[in-house]
């Protein structure tokens, strides 16, 4: 009997948001697991008149834990070709392979297919694309019909986890300075099953859309799930379902009778921008900008600040976090699962690290931004603008491919210092709303290249 084994590099991670399914490609290190509370009670009493003391213990599943998951993507920005199988866009606007994630980690993602948007949470157009936060006030994030996660995993034949009602609940971008920009997402779901089913094919398909299959199968088949097996050509999905045992393939197809068919999750409706080689940032070209938002915090009549300072980043890190907890029912008897999540307080912030130096020339050097901030004493919270461009250029002259987050009022510590071959300033920040009730701490501009 041969023995299948399962390899993540075969392994194909889909978004699926109402009725449209994003492809977005993964990095190596991806996890998801769902563990069970458990309760014990234990004995503990004094010797009797026979010497005994009773040591036995038992255990009891209480509840579900929500399912955890966490893995990576590249920044990818893209223009889309506004045209051809798997576009996302019926224009050449801007977009980002990870834009359904930041739809998902920021508000309730909905999609207007026809807009090709996340409404009033994304803006693009043939110069950028925008992705604010202006819907995350809410007490639960994504669709209320929820959003799934699907992790295809094997070749030839594959098994499908389903993670169903996920929600995202930290994004973080660490500046690793010889690396590909990527971003570290995180987050929960309520459960986690297989979702693959298998049919056997009979009789055999000659050159036909058609496929009749084994009466004595079970399972339930969905129009737009992928099809694969031995003798599949392509990635065909269910364009049709006749009756529980006849349906039609998107493509025509030559199939041995028995042969066993793996049904996936629904294809991807948007791919645009995971086959490109144009669209990956390096960390190495990105640029930081310091600018107060005000120079004379302390009111003293004198500037204390300059109008910016230069800073040469050798690593940093930004975690945007949605703190967000599971709510699970307490029933004796019972093994209860989780009923859904609450989101806490948004915690978004981070951290830079650049050389401790010095210009003749200038006043806006890392020592004077350490001596400055040191300064403003009489100042209980300031406000610096922060603008990290990923991939270089600024605001003004930005480059594609480049992400450019702002953040435009940041409280930032005081920088410490590290005593290393090369003394090296480490400097934390968090990144605040105008008023505790907005919504502006962050920003994110995506500039795409054209098609390649």
């Amino acid at each position: 009997m041969a023995q299948q084994l399962y390899f993540s590099r075969d392994s194909i991670m889909r978004l699926q948001i109402g009725t449209k399914t994003w492809k977005i490609p993964v990095l190596e290190g991806f996890s998801f697991s769902q563990a069970t509370n458990v309760s014990e009670i234990t004995l503990n009493e004094m010797e009797s008149t026979a010497g005994v003391s009773r040591r036995g213990r038992r255990a009891f599943n209480d509840s579900l834990a929500p399912v955890d998951f966490s893995f990576g993507t590249y920044i990818r920005p893209f223009k889309s070709a506004g045209s051809g199988t798997g576009a996302v866009d019926d224009n050449a606007y801007h977009h980002a392979v990870e834009e359904a994630l930041w739809a998902l980690f920021s508000g309730p993602a909905t999609h207007n297919a026809t807009a090709f948007d996340f409404t009033n949470q994304t803006t693009h157009d043939g110069t950028n694309l925008d992705i604010d936060f202006s819907e995350s006030n809410k007490s639960t994030l994504g669709p209320a019909a929820g959003a799934t996660l699907y992790f295809e995993l094997g070749d030839a034949n594959k098994v499908t986890y389903k993670l169903s009602n996920i929600v995202l609940n930290e994004a973080s971008i660490d500046f690793d300075i010889d690396g590909v920009a990527s971003i570290q997402w995180s987050g929960f779901a309520d459960t986690i099953t297989q979702y693959s089913s298998t049919r056997v094919v009979t009789p055999a398909v000659s050159s036909s859309t058609t496929v009749n299959i084994s009466t004595t199968d079970t399972g339930t088949l969905v129009v737009g799930q992928e099809v694969s097996g031995t003798g599949i050509v392509g990635t065909p999905k269910i364009a049709s379902i006749t009756d529980n045992n006849t349906f039609v393939l998107s493509t025509s197809q030559t199939i041995a009778n028995n042969t066993v068919l793996t049904f996936g999750p629904p294809a991807a409706d948007y791919t645009e921008g995971t086959t490109a080689t144009n669209n990956f940032i390096r960390n190495r070209l990105t640029t930081l900008t310091v600018d107060p938002v005000d120079r004379d915090p302390g009111g003293t009549g004198s500037n204390v600040l300059e109008d910016d300072y230069v800073l040469t980043l050798t690593g940093g890190n930004i975690t945007l976090s949605n703190n967000v907890t599971y709510l699970t029912p307490e029933e004796l008897g019972v093994v209860n699962v989780p009923i859904g999540h609450v989101t806490g307080t948004r915690a978004f912030g981070g951290s830079f690290t650049c050389y401790l130096s010095d210009d003749t020339a200038t006043t806006t050097a890392s020592k004077d931004f350490f001596d400055d901030v040191t300064a403003i004493r009489e100042v209980v919270s300031n406000q610096f603008n922060l603008v990290f461009c990923i991939g270089g250029g600024t605001t003004a002259s930005p480059v594609t491919p480049s992400l450019q987050i702002n953040a435009a009022k940041c409280h930032v510590d005081i920088p410490t210092h590290s005593i290393e071959d090369i003394i090296t300033l480490e400097t934390t920040f968090q990144a605040l709303p105008t008023s505790i009730d907005d919504t502006d701490e962050v920003t994110l501009v995506y500039y795409g290249p054209t098609p390649a």
